[in-house]
C-alpha cells in the first residue's frame, strides 16, 4: 500500500509592514508577506517562479532595530517584525542604487525598444532619478546572428533573471555569469554565439528580461506598446495547450509575448510558440479559391469554387453512392470546424467515412484506454507532473516535442523527484534521467510486463485498489509472471538491475506517473502496449489521485479536439459509437436526417480503396497526407487515382498539388473557436486579424458547402456551433462561450451541465466504465526485424523545430534549424567506411531513399534515426502498410533497412 500524505500545519507569523498588521506562513519573505497584503517593493532580480538571489538590492526595506538596510526577497518574517517599505533611508538607497545601475546603462534609455515597459526606466521615473553618475561604459557587440533573439549586453542590469529561468525552468544552463567587476557580463561558454551553444530558442530569457537587454528579433522597430493590441490566444502546434498574446499592429501580427496567467504555460514557451508564428504572413499563403485548368491551378472567385466542389460531390454521390466519398479532418482546426466536418460527413455526403491524424498518433490510446479506463484521454492535469515523486517516461522524446510539458518534469526533479525514461535513443530527457532503460525498438511489452512482474513477485503491489476497483487481475497476474526481469533483460536488451530499481521506484513512490507518445503507439503492437502501460498503472494504483495518473501527449494542438468532435470512422462526437441505434437516432433527430449505421473507414483504408476505385472523392481539410502518411508511393496513386479531391488549407501542400480545387482557409490567428488540449481542458481561441487574401475560417466554408448541397445550416459564429455541440455531446454539456471567457483557465470535460466545476482528474471515485479492467498482453517480435539483407532497424521521431508536414514551421525562421540528417551509431559508419554528410541510399523492403549520413552516439549499435514527416527527405516511403489490427496506425518505429553507398 502507499503511505497517506501526513498533514503538517505551517506556523504563522504576524508581523507589521507600513502600519499594517499581516500574518503570513512561517517560511515566507518579507517581500512575499508585502505583496501578499497589497504592498508594491520594487524588485529588478527577483521571480516568484525562480529562486531568490538578491542581487539587485532595490527590494531593501527598513526594520525597526536592525542596522543595515536587508533584502526583502532573501529575508524570512519574524514575529513581531516592524517593517518600513518606503521610510526616508529606504528611499535615498533605493535612489541611489538606481543612479548606479543608470550609471553604466546607454544614453539611449529613452529611446530603446522597450521603452514602455521596462522596469528601470519606471523606478527612475517613480523615484524622480536623473543621471548624476558617469560609469566606465560598455562596448559589448549586440549579438543577433541568429534569426530569434537579440542580445544587447551592454544595457544588462546583471539581475540574473536570464540565467535562472535558463538552468532552473529549461534544465539548460547555456548562459551564466563571466567576468568581474565593471566587467561582469551574461554570456554563453566561451561567448559561442547562442545557435551554436546549445540554445533552445524558448526565449524564456526574455520574457524575464526587464530591461532591453533582450528582444525579439521580429519585434524590433515594429513598434511600441501603445501602439500595438494584445489578443489572447492558443497556441497552434503541440498538443500542450499553451497560452499567449499575438501582438498586432495594423491588422498584422508583429510578435508573440507571454501571457503570465495563462493556465498551462504561464509565462514560458517554446521556441514553436514564441518564435513559429511568421507563416501567418508568409507570401505562400493560399489567398484565393484555385481549380486545376486542366494541369495548372488558377484563381477563381469563392461562389465558382464552391459551385464545382458542390457539384462534382453530388454527381459522385449519386452515380457511386455515399460510400465512395471520404473525408480527412485535422487536429489543427478548431473543436467547431471538426465538429461540422463531422456533420458534413455524415448529414450532408450520408457516409461514415471520416477520420484524422490521430490516426497516425494515439488511436492505440483510444483503443486501448476506453476498454482499461473507459476513457481514451490524459487522466490528470500537466501541473500535476511536478507533483509526482516518480515519473516513466516511455516513448517520448518530451524536451524535444513537447518542451513546454518538460517544464513540469523540471519542476519535479528539482523537488527531489526520480525520472525513468524507456527509450532506445539517449535523448536529452534520458540524459537528465535517473535511469535510462535503452531498449530494443519494439520490445516495450516484454519490458512492461517484466516492471509488472517484480510489483507482484515482491508484493509491491496496491492490493486494496487492485481488489476493489478493478477487474480481470487473474488472467493479467498469470500473464505478467511470465516476464521475469532475467527474461526481459535478454529480449528487451534493458539490464536486469535496472528493471529492478525502476519497478520498485514506481510501486513504492507515493505518486507517480507514466508520460508516453508515438515511440509507443506506432507498432503493430501499438494497442497491447498502450494495454501494458495501463496494466501497470492499475497494478499499482497510479491513477485517479492527484499527482499521478497517465499521460498521452498528444502531438498537435487539437487531436484531443478532433477526436471529441467525432473525426472518427465508429465514433460521433463524445465517443457515441455510431452503431448505437439511440445514439443515431438522436443525432438524426437534431440534423434532421438519417446517419449511416455502418462504422467508416480509416485514413489509411481510405487511401487503399482509391487505389482501388472504391474511394471516388475526398475532402480533405488540414491534412497533408502526401508527407505523414505510412508507404507514400501508395498515397500518390491513391490521390492520383480520385476522380476528385479538393483540399482545404492555408498553404498550396504537396497534398494540395494533386486537387482539383484548392481551398484557401484562415489560420488559427484570424478566427475564433476552442481547442482541447492533451490534459482535456477546452480553451477559447480568438481571432486577432482579419484573414488574409480572401480566405475564410473552415467553418464558414463547410456551412457554405453545406448549403450548397441543400442543407440550410445558419450558424452565426463558432459560439452557436458550441451550442449545439454542447446539446448533443455529454461530456461537453456545461461548455458555452459565455462560460469560456467567465473562466479563462479553461473547462476540463466531462462537463456535463452548465453547473458542473468540470473534471481535471478522472476515475477518482469510479473508473469510466465502473471498474478498470486489466487487459492480458504478449509480447510477439516485430514483424520487420534486421536480417542479413537489411542488417539496420530504423526508427522515427521529431526535433525540436519539426512540426506535423512542415508547412508551418518551414515557411518561419524555425526552417533555419530543420537540417533533416540519417543518424546512426559511429562504430556502424567506421565498418562501412562512412564519414559524416557521405551520401547513402537507404533501402527497405517497400522503397529507397537518399540521404546524408551523420553520427550519433545517443544510438545503440545497428539502430538508425530519421525525422518523419518530411517532405525533403520522405522518410514515409520506407514505411510500409502494416497495421496495428485495431487501432489501423502505421508501424513507423522499426523499419528494417540496409544502406548502400549513393552518388550525390
Amino acid at each position: 500500500m502507499h503511505p497517506k500524505p501526513t498533514k503538517t500545519t505551517t506556523p504563522a507569523v504576524t508581523l507589521v509592514i507600513d502600519g499594517r498588521e499581516v500574518t503570513v506562513p512561517a517560511g515566507t519573505t518579507i517581500l512575499e508577506a508585502a505583496r501578499q497584503a497589497g504592498i508594491n517593493i520594487p524588485t529588478l532580480c527577483h521571480d516568484p517562479e525562480l529562486s531568490p538571489w538578491g542581487g539587485c538590492r532595490l527590494c531593501i526595506v527598513e526594520v525597526r532595530g536592525w542596522k543595515e538596510l536587508p533584502a526583502s526577497c532573501i529575508t524570512p518574517v519574524r514575529p513581531g517584525m516592524v517593517v518600513e517599505t518606503e521610510s526616508p533611508a529606504v528611499r535615498h538607497a533605493r535612489r541611489t542604487l538606481i543612479e548606479l545601475l543608470l550609471a553604466n546603462h546607454p544614453e539611449d534609455c529613452l529611446t530603446c525598444e522597450r521603452t514602455g515597459s521596462c522596469a528601470l526606466q519606471d523606478l527612475a521615473y517613480r523615484y524622480g532619478v536623473r543621471r548624476r553618475f558617469q560609469g566606465e561604459g560598455r562596448n559589448h557587440p549586440v549579438e543577433e546572428s541568429n534569426p530569434f533573439i537579440v542580445r544587447d549586453m551592454n544595457k544588462c542590469v546583471l539581475c540574473g533573471l536570464c540565467v535562472r529561468v535558463c538552468a532552473e525552468i529549461m534544465g539548460k544552463s547555456v548562459i551564466d555569469f563571466a567576468y568581474r567587476g565593471v566587467r561582469s557580463k551574461v554570456t554563453t561558454p566561451f561567448e559561442l554565439p547562442l545557435e551554436k551553444a546549445g540554445c533552445v530558442f524558448c526565449g524564456n530569457c526574455v520574457a524575464v528580461c526587464p530591461v532591453g537587454a533582450l528582444y525579439p528579433k521580429s519585434m524590433r522597430g515594429k513598434g511600441r506598446p501603445w501602439e500595438v493590441k494584445k489578443v489572447k490566444t492558443v497556441c497552434p502546434y503541440c498538443g500542450t495547450g499553451c497560452s499567449f498574446y499575438l501582438v498586432v499592429k495594423g491588422d498584422r501580427v508583429i510578435g508573440v509575448q507571454s501571457c503570465p496567467e495563462a493556465p498551462v504555460n504561464g509565462r514560458w514557451l517554446c521556441v514553436k510558440g514564441r518564435f513559429g508564428w511568421e507563416f501567418i504572413h508568409h507570401r505562400d499563403r493560399l489567398q484565393m479559391p484555385l481549380i486545376r485548368n486542366p494541369y495548372l491551378f488558377a484563381k477563381v472567385t469563392w461562389p465558382a469554387a464552391l459551385e464545382l466542389v458542390a457539384q462534382r460531390l453530388r454527381e459522385i454521390k449519386e452515380r457511386y453512392g455515399p460510400e465512395t466519398i471520404g473525408v480527412l479532418a485535422s487536429a489543427r482546426i478548431t473543436n467547431e470546424e471538426v465538429y461540422l466536418l463531422n456533420k458534413f460527413a455524415r448529414a450532408v455526403l450520408g457516409t461514415n467515412h471520416i477520420d484524422h491524424c490521430a490516426r497516425l498518433c494515439h488511436a492505440p490510446t483510444l483503443v486501448a484506454l476506453r476498454e482499461a479506463l473507459g476513457s481514451g484521454a490524459a487522466t490528470n492535469r500537466l501541473a500535476e507532473i511536478a507533483e509526482a515523486d516518480f515519473i516513466l517516461v516511455i516513448g517520448s522524446n518530451t524536451t524535444e516535442t513537447h518542451p513546454v510539458t518538460a517544464i513540469q518534469i523540471q519542476k519535479a526533479l528539482r523537488r527531489g523527484a526520480t525520472l525513468a525514461v524507456i527509450d532506445p535513443r539517449r535523448t536529452e530527457i534520458a540524459s537528465r534521467a535517473h535511469y535510462h532503460l535503452q531498449i530494443r525498438p519494439g520490445t516495450d511489452i516484454a519490458l512492461l510486463n517484466a516492471l509488472a512482474h517484480v510489483c507482484l513477485q515482491e508484493n509491491l503491489w496496491n492490493q486494496e485498489f487492485v481488489i476493489y476497483r478493478t477487474e480481470n487481475f487473474a488472467a493479467f497476474r498469470e500473464a505478467a509472471m511470465q516476464y521475469p526481469p532475467a527474461l526481459a533483460a535478454t529480449v528487451t536488451g534493458v539490464p536486469e538491475d535496472l528493471i529492478l530499481a525502476v519497478a520498485r521506484g514506481y510501486a513504492r513512490a507515493a505518486n507517480a506517473v507514466i508520460l508516453y507518445t508515438m515511440g509507443v503507439t506506432q507498432h503493430t503492437c501499438g494497442t497491447d502496449n498502450v494495454h501494458a502501460i495501463a496494466n501497470l498503472a492499475l497494478l499499482c494504483g497510479h491513477v485517479g489521485r492527484r499527482g499521478n495518473g497517465l499521460f498521452p501527449l498528444r502531438g498537435q494542438n487539437n487531436v484531443q479536439g478532433a477526436c471529441d468532435m467525432g473525426a472518427l470512422p465508429d465514433y460521433l462526437p463524445g465517443y457515441q459509437p455510431v452503431s448505437d441505434s439511440k445514439v443515431r437516432s438522436k443525432f438524426s433527430a437534431a440534423w434532421g436526417v438519417e446517419i449511416p449505421d455502418r462504422p467508416g473507414l480509416t485514413a489509411s483504408e481510405m487511401l487503399e480503396a482509391a487505389v482501388k476505385g472504391r474511394i471516388k472523392a475526398l475532402y480533405i481539410v488540414g491534412e497533408n497526407p502526401m508527407v505523414t502518411e505510412a508507404n507514400t508511393s501508395m498515397v500518390k496513386k491513391a490521390l492520383e487515382n480520385l476522380e476528385f479531391l479538393v483540399v482545404q488549407d492555408i498553404f498550396l501542400s504537396e497534398t494540395a498539388r494533386f486537387a482539383h480545387v484548392v481551398l484557401p482557409a484562415a489560420s488559427f490567428a484570424e478566427k475564433d473557436g476552442t481547442f482541447t488540449n492533451t490534459e482535456r481542458r477546452i480553451q477559447r481561441v480568438r481571432r486577432a486579424i482579419s484573414p488574409v487574401g480572401q480566405a475564410k475560417p473552415d467553418w464558414e466554408i463547410i456551412t457554405l458547402l453545406a448549403r450548397r448541397l441543400g442543407h440550410p445550416w445558419e450558424y452565426a459564429s463558432p459560439a452557436d456551433i458550441m451550442e449545439e455541440i454542447s446539446r448533443l455531446t455529454p461530456s461537453y454539456g456545461g461548455v458555452s462561450y459565455r462560460r469560456l471567457e467567465a473562466e479563462p483557465e479553461g473547462i476540463f470535460w466531462p462537463c456535463p451541465h452548465p453547473d458542473h466545476p468540470g473534471t481535471p482528474i478522472l476515475h477518482q471515485e469510479q473508473f469510466t466504465r465502473g471498474k478498470g479492467r486489466f487487459q492480458p498482453v504478449h509480447f510477439a517480435p516485430p514483424d520487420e526485424q534486421p536480417s542479413q539483407d537489411y542488417p539496420f532497424l530504423l526508427i522515427t521521431g521529431r526535433y525540436l523545430t519539426h512540426y506535423h508536414s512542415g508547412t508551418m514551421t518551414r515557411r518561419t525562421p524555425l526552417g533555419f534549424y530543420q537540417e533533416n540528417l540519417l543518424e546512426m551509431n559511429p562504430e556502424d559508419m567506421a565498418e562501412l567506411g562512412l564519414k559524416p554528410r557521405d551520401r547513402v541510399l537507404v533501402r527497405s523492403l517497400h522503397s529507397a531513399l537518399k540521404m546524408e549520413v551523420t553520427a550519433s552516439d545517443n544510438l545503440p549499435r545497428r539502430v538508425l534515426f530519421a525525422t518523419f514527416h518530411n517532405p525533403d527527405n520522405p522518410i514515409n516511403l520506407l514505411v510500409g502498410d502494416r497495421c496495428d489490427p485495431r487501432a489501423h496506425i502505421p508501424a513507423f518505429k522499426g523499419v528494417a533497412v540496409r544502406l548502400e553507398r549513393a552518388l550525390r
